[in-house]
Protein backbone atom coordinates (compact mmCIF):
# COMPACT_ATOMS: atom_id res chain seq x y z
CA UNK A 1 0.00 0.00 0.00
CA UNK A 2 1.69 2.96 -1.18
CA UNK A 3 1.49 7.04 -1.02
CA UNK A 4 3.36 9.54 -2.97
CA UNK A 5 4.96 12.32 -0.93
CA UNK A 6 6.94 15.74 -1.87
CA UNK A 7 10.20 14.21 -1.90
CA UNK A 8 9.34 11.05 -2.90
CA UNK A 9 7.32 7.43 -2.03
CA UNK A 10 6.51 5.96 1.10
CA UNK A 11 4.39 3.34 2.22
CA UNK A 12 2.00 1.67 4.94
CA UNK A 13 3.46 -0.95 7.01
CA UNK A 14 2.29 -3.48 9.87
CA UNK A 15 3.61 -2.54 13.08
CA UNK A 16 7.11 -4.11 14.11
CA UNK A 17 7.47 -4.73 10.32
CA UNK A 18 10.33 -3.14 8.21
CA UNK A 19 9.49 0.74 7.89
CA UNK A 20 8.79 2.02 4.32
CA UNK A 21 11.73 3.53 2.22
CA UNK A 22 11.71 6.76 2.56
CA UNK A 23 14.21 10.13 1.93
CA UNK A 24 16.54 9.92 4.80
CA UNK A 25 15.69 13.48 5.52
CA UNK A 26 12.27 12.47 6.77
CA UNK A 27 14.28 9.26 9.00
CA UNK A 28 16.56 11.92 10.40
CA UNK A 29 13.87 14.32 11.70
CA UNK A 30 11.53 11.18 12.98
CA UNK A 31 14.41 10.48 14.89
CA UNK A 32 15.10 13.86 16.49
CA UNK A 33 11.03 13.65 17.22
CA UNK A 34 11.21 10.55 19.28
CA UNK A 35 14.37 11.20 21.00
CA UNK A 36 13.03 14.66 21.96
CA UNK A 37 9.65 13.54 23.20
CA UNK A 38 11.25 10.83 25.07
CA UNK A 39 13.90 13.29 26.57
CA UNK A 40 11.32 16.12 27.24
CA UNK A 41 10.49 16.48 31.07
CA UNK A 42 7.04 16.61 31.86
CA UNK A 43 6.47 20.19 33.05
CA UNK A 44 3.32 19.96 35.08
CA UNK A 45 2.19 16.50 37.30
CA UNK A 46 0.39 14.01 35.57
CA UNK A 47 -2.57 13.69 37.88
CA UNK A 48 -3.34 17.45 37.30
CA UNK A 49 -3.08 17.19 33.54
CA UNK A 50 -5.72 14.13 33.37
CA UNK A 51 -8.07 16.04 35.74
CA UNK A 52 -7.85 18.87 34.03
CA UNK A 53 -7.98 16.97 30.68
CA UNK A 54 -11.30 15.51 31.90
CA UNK A 55 -12.58 18.86 32.89
CA UNK A 56 -12.06 20.13 29.40
CA UNK A 57 -13.32 17.01 27.88
CA UNK A 58 -16.90 17.33 29.50
CA UNK A 59 -17.59 20.59 27.85
CA UNK A 60 -16.77 18.95 24.42
CA UNK A 61 -21.04 17.80 23.59
CA UNK A 62 -23.05 19.95 26.40
CA UNK A 63 -23.56 22.36 23.41
CA UNK A 64 -23.99 19.58 21.23
CA UNK A 65 -26.55 17.61 23.49
CA UNK A 66 -28.33 20.19 24.99
CA UNK A 67 -30.18 21.33 22.17
CA UNK A 68 -32.45 18.27 20.99
CA UNK A 69 -34.74 18.16 24.02
CA UNK A 70 -36.29 21.46 23.87
CA UNK A 71 -35.86 21.84 20.41
CA UNK A 72 -39.54 21.87 20.19
CA UNK A 73 -40.25 24.87 22.48
CA UNK A 74 -37.33 26.61 20.68
CA UNK A 75 -38.65 26.28 17.26
CA UNK A 76 -42.22 27.47 19.02
CA UNK A 77 -40.77 30.25 20.92
CA UNK A 78 -37.91 31.52 18.36
CA UNK A 79 -40.65 31.18 15.16
CA UNK A 80 -37.61 28.91 13.33
CA UNK A 81 -39.00 27.36 9.86
CA UNK A 82 -37.47 23.31 9.92
CA UNK A 83 -34.82 24.80 8.09
CA UNK A 84 -33.23 26.72 10.47
CA UNK A 85 -33.66 24.41 12.74
CA UNK A 86 -32.18 22.05 10.67
CA UNK A 87 -29.19 24.46 10.56
CA UNK A 88 -29.07 24.75 14.30
CA UNK A 89 -28.06 20.73 14.34
CA UNK A 90 -25.84 20.73 11.62
CA UNK A 91 -23.78 23.97 11.79
CA UNK A 92 -21.90 22.96 15.00
CA UNK A 93 -20.90 19.79 13.79
CA UNK A 94 -19.86 21.44 10.37
CA UNK A 95 -17.45 24.02 12.25
CA UNK A 96 -16.19 20.90 14.28
CA UNK A 97 -14.87 19.82 10.92
CA UNK A 98 -13.95 23.36 9.53
CA UNK A 99 -11.89 24.62 12.01
CA UNK A 100 -10.44 21.06 13.75
CA UNK A 101 -7.86 21.98 10.78
CA UNK A 102 -6.30 24.41 11.46
CA UNK A 103 -5.89 23.13 15.09
CA UNK A 104 -2.88 22.15 14.40
CA UNK A 105 -0.92 25.70 12.74
CA UNK A 106 -2.29 27.57 16.31
CA UNK A 107 -0.29 25.03 18.31
CA UNK A 108 2.51 25.40 16.43
CA UNK A 109 1.96 29.40 16.60
CA UNK A 110 0.41 29.75 20.15
CA UNK A 111 1.36 26.43 22.25
CA UNK A 112 -1.19 23.58 22.60
CA UNK A 113 -2.20 24.43 26.04
CA UNK A 114 -2.78 28.33 25.41
CA UNK A 115 -4.97 27.49 22.22
CA UNK A 116 -6.85 25.36 24.20
CA UNK A 117 -7.20 27.32 27.10
CA UNK A 118 -8.72 30.61 24.77
CA UNK A 119 -10.70 28.11 22.99
CA UNK A 120 -12.58 27.71 25.79
CA UNK A 121 -13.32 30.73 26.44
CA UNK A 122 -14.28 31.12 23.34
CA UNK A 123 -16.59 28.01 23.55
CA UNK A 124 -17.79 29.50 26.82
CA UNK A 125 -19.38 32.51 24.84
CA UNK A 126 -20.70 30.51 22.11
CA UNK A 127 -22.87 29.11 24.72
CA UNK A 128 -23.88 31.71 26.52
CA UNK A 129 -24.83 33.75 23.33
CA UNK A 130 -27.34 31.22 22.62
CA UNK A 131 -29.05 32.93 25.81
CA UNK A 132 -30.42 35.71 23.74
CA UNK A 133 -32.64 33.31 22.10
CA UNK A 134 -33.62 34.72 18.39
CA UNK A 135 -32.04 32.56 15.38
CA UNK A 136 -29.35 34.78 15.04
CA UNK A 137 -27.64 34.26 18.27
CA UNK A 138 -28.44 30.75 18.34
CA UNK A 139 -26.94 30.18 14.99
CA UNK A 140 -23.75 32.26 16.22
CA UNK A 141 -23.40 30.38 19.64
CA UNK A 142 -24.20 27.21 17.57
CA UNK A 143 -21.08 28.48 15.32
CA UNK A 144 -18.74 29.29 17.81
CA UNK A 145 -19.34 26.85 20.18
CA UNK A 146 -18.76 23.76 17.28
CA UNK A 147 -15.48 25.88 15.91
CA UNK A 148 -14.00 25.83 19.53
CA UNK A 149 -15.12 21.79 20.18
CA UNK A 150 -13.42 21.16 16.56
CA UNK A 151 -10.05 22.93 17.85
CA UNK A 152 -10.05 21.39 21.00
CA UNK A 153 -10.92 17.97 20.68
CA UNK A 154 -8.06 17.91 17.58
CA UNK A 155 -5.52 18.58 20.29
CA UNK A 156 -6.62 16.49 23.00
CA UNK A 157 -5.19 13.28 21.60
CA UNK A 158 -1.74 14.37 20.70
CA UNK A 159 -1.86 15.85 24.35
CA UNK A 160 -2.63 12.08 25.82
CA UNK A 161 0.32 10.94 23.23
CA UNK A 162 3.07 13.20 24.32
CA UNK A 163 1.99 13.24 28.28
CA UNK A 164 0.90 9.51 28.45
CA UNK A 165 2.29 7.03 26.33
CA UNK A 166 2.64 4.51 28.55
CA UNK A 167 -1.36 4.82 29.28
CA UNK A 168 -2.61 5.75 25.68
CA UNK A 169 -5.26 2.83 26.28
CA UNK A 170 -6.46 4.31 29.47
CA UNK A 171 -5.84 8.02 28.81
CA UNK A 172 -8.53 7.71 25.97
CA UNK A 173 -10.69 5.61 27.52
CA UNK A 174 -11.24 7.86 30.41
CA UNK A 175 -11.01 11.20 28.01
CA UNK A 176 -13.46 9.33 25.97
CA UNK A 177 -15.38 8.74 28.95
CA UNK A 178 -15.55 12.07 30.12
CA UNK A 179 -16.80 12.95 26.25
CA UNK A 180 -20.27 10.80 26.42
CA UNK A 181 -20.32 12.23 29.77
CA UNK A 182 -20.84 15.70 29.40
CA UNK A 183 -23.24 14.33 26.56
CA UNK A 184 -25.31 12.75 28.76
CA UNK A 185 -25.41 15.04 31.49
CA UNK A 186 -26.56 18.25 29.13
CA UNK A 187 -29.13 15.82 27.42
CA UNK A 188 -30.37 14.79 31.24
CA UNK A 189 -30.41 18.02 32.84
CA UNK A 190 -31.47 20.40 30.04
CA UNK A 191 -35.42 20.17 30.43
CA UNK A 192 -35.27 20.08 34.12
CA UNK A 193 -33.05 22.98 33.80
CA UNK A 194 -35.46 24.62 31.94
CA UNK A 195 -38.47 23.90 34.37
CA UNK A 196 -36.22 25.24 37.10
CA UNK A 197 -35.34 28.22 35.23
CA UNK A 198 -38.81 28.88 33.74
CA UNK A 199 -37.05 29.34 30.11
CA UNK A 200 -35.04 27.50 27.48
CA UNK A 201 -32.66 30.24 26.80
CA UNK A 202 -31.13 29.95 30.40
CA UNK A 203 -31.14 26.17 30.50
CA UNK A 204 -28.94 26.29 27.13
CA UNK A 205 -27.26 29.24 28.25
CA UNK A 206 -26.35 27.76 31.54
CA UNK A 207 -23.92 25.42 29.77
CA UNK A 208 -21.28 28.11 29.39
CA UNK A 209 -20.16 28.06 33.26
CA UNK A 210 -18.77 24.31 33.48
CA UNK A 211 -16.87 25.55 30.43
CA UNK A 212 -15.21 29.09 32.24
CA UNK A 213 -14.64 26.80 34.94
CA UNK A 214 -12.69 24.09 32.93
CA UNK A 215 -10.80 27.39 31.26
CA UNK A 216 -10.03 28.46 35.09
CA UNK A 217 -8.52 24.88 36.29
CA UNK A 218 -6.74 24.91 32.39
CA UNK A 219 -4.77 28.16 32.96
CA UNK A 220 -1.77 26.99 34.98
CA UNK A 221 -1.43 24.20 32.38
CA UNK A 222 -0.10 27.44 30.20
CA UNK A 223 2.79 28.14 32.14
CA UNK A 224 5.84 27.04 30.66
CA UNK A 225 5.20 24.99 27.83
CA UNK A 226 4.79 27.04 24.44
CA UNK A 227 5.18 24.52 21.05
CA UNK A 228 2.56 22.46 19.96
CA UNK A 229 1.42 19.11 21.02
CA UNK A 230 4.96 17.41 19.66
CA UNK A 231 8.42 19.10 19.94
CA UNK A 232 8.81 20.09 16.63
CA UNK A 233 6.51 22.00 14.61
CA UNK A 234 7.97 20.94 11.10
CA UNK A 235 4.67 19.45 8.83
CA UNK A 236 3.99 16.11 7.82
CA UNK A 237 4.19 15.26 4.39
CA UNK A 238 1.93 12.87 2.35
CA UNK A 239 -0.58 12.74 5.44
CA UNK A 240 -3.74 13.43 3.14
CA UNK A 241 -2.46 10.82 0.51
CA UNK A 242 -1.58 8.23 2.51
CA UNK A 243 -4.53 5.27 2.55
CA UNK A 244 -4.60 4.29 6.29
CA UNK A 245 -4.97 8.22 7.18
CA UNK A 246 -8.28 7.92 4.73
CA UNK A 247 -9.13 4.59 6.74
CA UNK A 248 -8.93 5.76 9.87
CA UNK A 249 -10.90 9.52 8.52
CA UNK A 250 -13.88 7.96 7.01
CA UNK A 251 -14.08 5.64 10.05
CA UNK A 252 -13.75 8.60 12.46
CA UNK A 253 -16.92 10.69 9.95
CA UNK A 254 -19.07 7.88 9.54
CA UNK A 255 -19.45 6.77 12.98
CA UNK A 256 -19.75 10.54 14.27
CA UNK A 257 -22.20 10.86 11.44
CA UNK A 258 -24.45 8.21 13.65
CA UNK A 259 -23.98 9.74 16.39
CA UNK A 260 -24.99 13.19 15.91
CA UNK A 261 -28.25 11.32 14.44
CA UNK A 262 -29.10 10.16 17.69
CA UNK A 263 -27.65 13.48 19.73
CA UNK A 264 -30.11 15.45 17.41
CA UNK A 265 -32.89 13.34 16.38
CA UNK A 266 -33.55 10.35 18.72
CA UNK A 267 -35.53 12.62 21.27
CA UNK A 268 -37.95 13.19 18.39
CA UNK A 269 -38.08 10.35 16.95
CA UNK A 270 -39.00 9.05 20.75
CA UNK A 271 -41.47 11.83 20.95
CA UNK A 272 -43.25 10.27 17.87
CA UNK A 273 -43.41 7.32 19.05
CA UNK A 274 -45.16 8.31 22.08
CA UNK A 275 -43.05 9.28 24.88
CA UNK A 276 -43.41 12.62 26.59
CA UNK A 277 -40.37 15.30 26.24
CA UNK A 278 -38.54 14.45 29.67
CA UNK A 279 -39.03 10.62 29.37
CA UNK A 280 -37.72 11.46 25.79
CA UNK A 281 -34.83 13.10 26.96
CA UNK A 282 -33.77 10.91 29.62
CA UNK A 283 -34.02 7.98 27.46
CA UNK A 284 -31.19 9.76 25.05
CA UNK A 285 -29.67 9.93 28.47
CA UNK A 286 -29.25 6.85 30.10
CA UNK A 287 -28.11 5.82 26.31
CA UNK A 288 -25.27 8.28 26.60
CA UNK A 289 -24.64 7.20 29.89
CA UNK A 290 -23.94 3.78 29.07
CA UNK A 291 -21.69 5.35 26.30
CA UNK A 292 -19.53 6.44 29.22
CA UNK A 293 -19.02 3.07 30.20
CA UNK A 294 -18.19 1.71 26.96
CA UNK A 295 -15.68 4.44 26.33
CA UNK A 296 -13.43 3.54 29.71
CA UNK A 297 -13.73 -0.05 28.39
CA UNK A 298 -13.14 -0.47 24.60
CA UNK A 299 -9.75 0.90 24.17
CA UNK A 300 -8.77 -1.35 27.17
CA UNK A 301 -10.19 -4.02 25.70
CA UNK A 302 -9.48 -3.50 21.74
CA UNK A 303 -5.13 -3.21 22.32
CA UNK A 304 -5.12 -6.27 24.02
CA UNK A 305 -4.53 -7.43 20.64
CA UNK A 306 -2.59 -6.04 17.94
CA UNK A 307 -5.58 -5.82 15.62
CA UNK A 308 -8.85 -3.66 16.57
CA UNK A 309 -10.63 -4.54 13.48
CA UNK A 310 -12.92 -6.74 15.47
CA UNK A 311 -13.59 -4.18 18.33
CA UNK A 312 -14.98 -1.47 15.76
CA UNK A 313 -16.87 -3.89 13.99
CA UNK A 314 -18.60 -5.27 16.47
CA UNK A 315 -19.15 -1.58 18.03
CA UNK A 316 -20.91 -0.52 14.80
CA UNK A 317 -23.36 -3.63 14.91
CA UNK A 318 -24.41 -2.93 18.57
CA UNK A 319 -25.07 0.55 17.51
CA UNK A 320 -27.06 -0.49 14.09
CA UNK A 321 -29.06 -3.27 16.27
CA UNK A 322 -29.50 -0.57 19.20
CA UNK A 323 -31.25 2.21 16.63
CA UNK A 324 -32.98 -0.21 14.74
CA UNK A 325 -34.77 -1.61 17.99
CA UNK A 326 -35.38 2.26 19.05
CA UNK A 327 -37.38 2.76 16.12
CA UNK A 328 -39.05 -0.34 15.62
CA UNK A 329 -39.41 -2.57 19.29
CA UNK A 330 -42.13 -2.75 21.28
CA UNK A 331 -41.77 0.82 23.70
CA UNK A 332 -41.35 -1.60 26.86
CA UNK A 333 -38.10 -2.61 25.82
CA UNK A 334 -36.73 0.62 24.81
CA UNK A 335 -34.66 0.53 27.69
CA UNK A 336 -32.51 -2.51 26.22
CA UNK A 337 -32.14 -0.79 23.11
CA UNK A 338 -30.84 2.15 24.27
CA UNK A 339 -28.47 0.80 26.26
CA UNK A 340 -26.98 -1.53 23.40
CA UNK A 341 -26.79 1.94 21.21
CA UNK A 342 -25.15 3.22 23.87
CA UNK A 343 -22.24 0.39 24.04
CA UNK A 344 -21.84 0.52 20.26
CA UNK A 345 -21.79 4.13 20.07
CA UNK A 346 -19.75 4.72 22.89
CA UNK A 347 -17.06 2.08 22.22
CA UNK A 348 -16.50 3.18 18.28
CA UNK A 349 -15.93 7.15 19.11
CA UNK A 350 -13.36 5.73 21.25
CA UNK A 351 -11.64 3.30 19.14
CA UNK A 352 -11.95 5.61 16.44
CA UNK A 353 -9.81 8.01 18.71
CA UNK A 354 -7.45 5.18 20.13
CA UNK A 355 -6.54 4.35 16.59
CA UNK A 356 -5.63 8.29 16.15
CA UNK A 357 -2.64 7.46 18.63
CA UNK A 358 -2.43 4.08 17.92
CA UNK A 359 -1.14 4.94 14.49
CA UNK A 360 0.45 7.62 14.73
CA UNK A 361 4.46 6.93 15.62
CA UNK A 362 5.03 10.39 17.74
CA UNK A 363 2.86 12.81 18.66
CA UNK A 364 3.53 15.32 15.95
CA UNK A 365 2.19 13.03 13.58
CA UNK A 366 -0.81 12.36 15.66
CA UNK A 367 -1.69 16.20 16.21
CA UNK A 368 -1.70 16.49 12.30
CA UNK A 369 -4.16 13.03 11.73
CA UNK A 370 -6.53 13.81 14.94
CA UNK A 371 -6.47 17.07 12.75
CA UNK A 372 -6.93 15.44 9.02
CA UNK A 373 -9.27 12.46 10.88
CA UNK A 374 -11.65 15.14 12.86
CA UNK A 375 -11.80 17.86 10.20
CA UNK A 376 -13.03 15.86 7.24
CA UNK A 377 -14.62 13.44 9.74
CA UNK A 378 -17.11 15.71 11.32
CA UNK A 379 -17.47 17.79 8.00
CA UNK A 380 -18.78 14.68 7.01
CA UNK A 381 -20.69 13.28 9.90
CA UNK A 382 -22.86 16.72 9.78
CA UNK A 383 -24.24 15.62 6.64
CA UNK A 384 -25.94 12.78 8.91
CA UNK A 385 -28.29 14.90 10.81
CA UNK A 386 -28.94 16.77 7.66
CA UNK A 387 -29.95 14.06 5.92
CA UNK A 388 -32.22 12.87 8.63
CA UNK A 389 -33.99 16.21 8.76
CA UNK A 390 -34.47 16.37 5.04
CA UNK A 391 -35.72 12.83 4.81
CA UNK A 392 -38.15 13.07 7.96
CA UNK A 393 -39.82 16.44 5.92
CA UNK A 394 -40.06 14.53 2.76
CA UNK A 395 -41.57 11.15 3.63
CA UNK A 396 -43.21 12.53 7.15
CA UNK A 397 -41.88 9.14 9.25
CA UNK A 398 -38.51 7.74 10.48
CA UNK A 399 -37.72 4.48 7.96
CA UNK A 400 -36.52 6.50 5.58
CA UNK A 401 -34.08 7.61 8.11
CA UNK A 402 -33.24 4.06 9.69
CA UNK A 403 -31.93 3.42 6.21
CA UNK A 404 -29.96 5.61 6.00
CA UNK A 405 -28.44 4.69 9.19
CA UNK A 406 -28.13 0.91 8.27
CA UNK A 407 -25.87 2.16 5.02
CA UNK A 408 -23.70 4.72 7.27
CA UNK A 409 -23.27 1.66 10.21
CA UNK A 410 -22.37 -0.79 7.06
CA UNK A 411 -19.69 1.42 5.45
CA UNK A 412 -18.66 2.87 8.55
CA UNK A 413 -17.89 -1.01 9.72
CA UNK A 414 -16.23 -1.64 6.44
CA UNK A 415 -13.29 1.38 7.43
CA UNK A 416 -13.43 0.26 10.73
CA UNK A 417 -11.91 -3.07 9.77
CA UNK A 418 -9.52 -1.67 7.47
CA UNK A 419 -7.96 0.68 10.18
CA UNK A 420 -8.28 -1.87 12.71
CA UNK A 421 -5.43 -3.89 11.47
CA UNK A 422 -2.10 -3.69 12.79
CA UNK A 423 0.22 -1.12 11.10
CA UNK A 424 1.52 1.97 11.40
CA UNK A 425 1.57 5.00 9.40
CA UNK A 426 4.68 5.73 7.57
CA UNK A 427 5.16 9.26 6.20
Amino acid sequence: MTIESAAGRSADTPSGGPAATRPESHRTEKARTQQAEAKTPALHNPLLVAVTLVLVALNLRPALSSLAPVMGDVVRDAGLSSGQAGLLTTSPVLCLGLFGVIAPRLAQRFGTERTIFFTLLILGFGVALRGVGNFAALFAGATLAGAGIGIIGVLLPAVVKRDFPRKISLMMGVYTMALCAGAAIAAGATVPLERALGQWTGALAFWAVPAVVAAMAWLPLTRGRQSEAGPTSASVRGLWSNRLAWQITLFMGLQSALAYIVLGWMAPMLRDRGFDPTTAGLIVSGSVMVQVVAALVAPMLATRTPSQSLAAVSMLGCSLIGMVGCLYAPLWTIALWAAILGIGQGGAFAVALTLIVLRSPDSRIASHLSGMSQSVGYTLASSGPFLVGLLHGWSGDWHASALLFVVIAVAAGVFGYLAGRPRQLRL
